[in-house]
């Protein structure tokens, strides 16, 4: 059945919009059809689902590495994580098997509000499964860095045969030292620095190396809590955003954010953006850098991939930027419900798919029972099946009584 959003405001790229949001067979509608389920969300708001532009999916529930004082470049740290990587708990981690470890990171996205991911490592074949949890961007060529030959396609090799209309994804200028900043002129000399080259990290690009980024038509991807994290500071992203060349990314839990929504709330605290500079890094510039026509925006056509929140007043975008997870009233995947409030359980319903209670962060949820996998649930912290929360509080509610 079609569903119908009444009564709330739509995030739209040119402003909001209080119609009706029809959902038809996964994707924006651009009329109401006569036989409709009509789902009342007023004094909410609907915002595209969030577009991670950078992650790493298998690592996240691997231990994060622990610095003591930040490192020159990326070159520096992964021979620290070699020692990292030899700790008990870290090879306990990478024991669980790799599709799993990828469903968890897709499902740590997903929690946050985020529907689409660029995954930045080879191609997996969980990753087609109908059931994964988030749609992945594919149809694009990568290269892992200029310093690391060894892992990842041969960087010229694999830039001649990504199309020009597809993204080229490469880690670079990823550190503070003089060979993190001369990066950008070895790929330009290695003749892949063109307008569908996404350069992530950028940290070490001074102003002379941003304006030639902003020159190819080239574009950054920003990951200021992993940059933070290892290397000590992040690039300045003014002159990115104002020329529309930069986009969004959590890295992954091994040295950054917990998810999106944390990375989006430590900028706004930080004062470095405004939310809806914020906003548009994780939806429409995203959308626009990586070649996603069908995703970033609820234009009509585009994929039912949705955010929504209850409206705190003011500026839209504050209602979304500065909020927990556990706060999403509900998020939307290909017009199907994938975590909500416990009061949307008609929605699930009416798109014939079936929830199971749980808990995120100590609230009560629905989440979709294709999500609701007990080994995978295991491995997020702060999201437990509600029967499993329950035995577990009688249980402490007898050893309490006992002593």
């Amino acid at each position: 059945m079609d569903v119908t959003l009444c009564r709330a405001v739509s995030i739209m790229p040119a402003g909001t919009s209080r119609a009706p949001l029809p959902i038809r067979q996964g994707k924006i509608g651009s009329w109401l059809a006569a036989r409709v389920y009509r789902i009342d969300l007023r004094d909410h708001l609907i915002f595209p689902g969030l577009i991670n532009a950078h992650e790493h999916l298998h690592v996240n529930a691997v231990p994060p590495l622990r610095t003591a004082v930040p490192y020159p470049s990326s070159y520096a740290w992964i021979e620290a994580f070699q020692a990292h990587f030899a700790q008990p708990a870290v090879v306990a981690a990478l024991q669980i098997p790799k599709e799993r470890r990828l469903r968890h990171g897709a499902l740590k996205n997903l929690l946050a509000g985020t529907t689409c991911v660029a995954h930045h490592d080879p191609w997996h074949p969980a990753l087609d499964e109908s059931t994964f949890p988030v749609a992945v961007l594919r149809d694009y060529g990568w290269s892992y860095a200029l310093g690391w030959p060894g892992y990842g396609p041969p960087v010229r090799q694999s830039f001649a045969a990504t199309s020009a209309d597809r993204p080229w994804l490469i880690h670079l200028a990823e550190g503070t030292d003089a060979t993190a900043q001369a990066e950008l002129e070895r790929l330009d000399q290695l003749g892949c620095l063109a307008p569908n080259s996404v350069l992530v990290h950028g940290v070490g690009l001074r102003e002379r190396d941003v304006d030639r980024v902003i020159a190819s038509g080239a574009a950054v991807v920003w990951c200021p809590t992993s940059n933070r994290t290892l290397l000590g500071r992040s690039l300045d992203p003014q002159r990115l955003v104002a020329a529309g060349r930069l986009a969004l990314g959590s890295d992954s839990r091994l040295s950054g954010a917990r998810d999106l929504l944390e990375e989006m709330r430590g900028i706004a605290a930080r004062g470095e953006l405004g939310a809806r500079q914020i906003l548009e890094l994780a939806t429409t510039a995203a959308a626009r850098i990586l070649r996603l026509p069908g995703r970033g925006s609820l234009v009509p056509g585009a994929r039912a991939d949705l955010v929504v929140v209850e409206d705190r007043g003011g500026d839209p975008a504050r209602s979304l930027i500065g909020i927990e997870r556990s706060q999403l009233r509900a998020v939307v995947r290909d017009g199907i419900p994938r975590i909500t409030d416990p009061d949307f359980a008609d929605w699930f319903a009416a798109t014939g798919t079936e929830a199971v209670p749980v808990t995120l962060d100590g609230r009560p949820k629905l989440l979709a029972r294709a999500l609701a996998e007990p080994a995978l649930i295991a491995l997020e912290p702060g999201l437990e099946l509600a029967a499993d929360r329950n035995e577990r509080e009688r249980d402490l509610a007898i050893d309490a009584r006992c002593y």
